[in-house]
């Protein structure tokens, strides 16, 4: 990661205060800051039309029974840079249906700050899950198709290309999901450097140790960690020796035994599970996707690593990476569970719980719900903040809204005219940057459901105690 701008003794200052102060491995107590809740724009339920694939738009109706006087604006274009194929396509599977639920709810226009009704249109591209890709098709929205705000959710080869052509081309940018140390650091910034055009309402990777933590001690071990990491933007941020996850698990009274980072799409792991059983590690995690955990996991059962504790972040937080496993996901810990349909929050867009949005995916998709859908909070986040713009050929007047978010949404609260934290690095905290704030953190579980064969359940709530929890259950072998 390029962190020229990150004084590098600040950083480490800091994760040492943070590691001692908060007593990492000792339980975290506290609660994540609540934020209010502004009006947001006018909008009235209708028809739509279908959104996604790498070319298709959707256009929604410019009629509206709330402001039937409102005169006529421009139309609005969002541009959607999503994952629709390849190894990290389970983040963009509920884009789709995002889109579509987003152009009904606004189907008969958006009533901006300026009192003008607007017309919306979504356009979507697909970055095959590629850097490269996501870069590409991100400048062309840009500047092809001209949209007003662009979004991307996921991981950083998803977010951060995005935003890079986004701030380098002047355009208001919204995210999700990505770790916002991959974000700040990937991208060049620091805590003194802010970005101008790109915002996101980000995870942290000291919620998820401290997450992790709290789980790794409900289950005697040695304590010996087994980090699996691969070769790409995530990987190298969960792995970094100053940002990344080891800096937190190793001031909690862990080791970390890591062989060194994989290449995406291998397909033997034999040298790392031999290094993992050599040291005897009791407990497993990381970061790779569905396609290289399935790999993994199935040939360490195959040789004989069977750690009493195991979990992987970005691989195991969608069912369809369950259905890929098969039953020996079964004990397995999501540990970066940034949505569940259990979450006590409304969708500001919608005006639909986590639960009715859960229910609503599977109607719509016949499949089960997935926690994908989180990222329907860049959605809401982009209308709300247009619902407030005044000028929308001004793009200052859209980063303006942007700056002034205060608005729950399904990933939790966004309150951007907070203070930005004094410890960046305090797992409870909300806005470690003045471009980012952070959502609500859970740990999950792979179960047997009733509904569905697998199904994911919150068992650790110490970062959001408003998140029912289930007691942790055990591996078996």
């Amino acid at each position: 990661m390029d962190r020229n701008a990150l004084s590098r003794r600040e950083f480490l200052k800091i994760a040492g205060i943070t590691a001692a102060g908060m007593g990492l491995a000792g339980g975290l107590t506290g609660t994540l800051s609540g934020c209010g809740e502004e009006a947001g724009p006018t909008t009235t339920g209708g028809s739509t039309a279908t959104t996604a694939g790498e070319t298709t738009s959707t256009t929604a109706a410019s009629s509206t029974t709330v402001s039937a006087s409102a005169e006529a604006g421009r139309e609005i274009k969002l541009g959607v840079v999503t994952p629709q194929t390849g190894p990290l396509a389970v983040f963009g599977i509920a884009d789709k249906w995002s889109a579509e639920l987003t152009n009904k709810t606004v189907a008969n226009g958006l009533v901006l700050g300026d009192g003008k009704k607007h017309p919306v249109t979504t356009v979507s591209r697909d970055t095959q899950s590629d850097s490269n890709r996501a870069a590409q098709v991100a400048g062309d929205l840009i500047t092809n198709e001209k949209v007003d705000i662009l979004l991307a959710a996921g991981a950083p080869d998803t977010v951060n290309p995005a935003a890079d052509q986004a701030e380098a081309l002047g355009t208001p940018f919204l995210s999700v999901f990505d770790p916002w140390s991959a974000f700040v650091f990937g991208r060049g910034g620091s805590f003194d450097k802010p970005f101008k055009w790109t915002y996101g309402h980000l995870l942290g990777l000291e919620q998820v140790c401290a997450s992790m933590v709290d789980l790794f001690e409900k289950t005697p071990t040695n304590k010996k960690v087994a980090f699996l990491a691969m070769n790409n933007a995530d990987g190298q941020a969960w792995l970094d020796s100053q940002t990344g996850a080891p800096p937190f698990l190793e001031a909690a009274g862990y080791t970390i035994v890591a062989p060194g980072l994989f290449t995406p799409g291998s397909e033997d792991f034999t040298a790392q599970i031999s290094q993992f059983k050599k040291e005897g590690c009791e407990v497993l995690t990381g970061a790779s996707t569905t396609p290289d955990f399935t790999n993994f996991w199935k040939q360490s059962l195959q040789q004989g690593f069977k750690p009493p504790v195991a979990s992987q972040a970005l691989a195991l937080g969608f069912p369809q990476a369950a259905e890929a496993i098969g039953p020996t996901v079964y004990g397995l810990i999501g540990p970066d569970g940034s949505w569940h349909r259990t979450f006590p929050f409304t969708d500001s867009l919608t005006g639909m719980t986590c639960e009715q949005l859960a229910g609503d995916y599977e109607a719509a998709t016949n499949s089960e719900y997935t926690g994908a859908i989180g990222g329907h909070a860049k959605m809401s986040w982009a209308i709300d903040v247009l619902g407030r713009t005044k000028n929308l050929d001004d793009k200052e007047a859209i980063l303006d809204a942007i700056k002034t978010t205060k608005l729950e949404t399904i990933l939790g609260p966004i309150d951007m005219t907070q203070p930005v934290d004094q410890n960046p690095l305090d797992p409870l905290g909300t806005r470690p940057h003045p471009n980012v704030t952070k959502p609500v953190i859970t740990g999950q579980q792979w179960v047997k459901g009733n509904k569905w064969p697998y199904e994911v359940v919150v068992v650790g709530n110490k970062l959001a105690p408003m998140v029912p929890a289930v007691e942790l259950q055990p591996m078996k072998y």
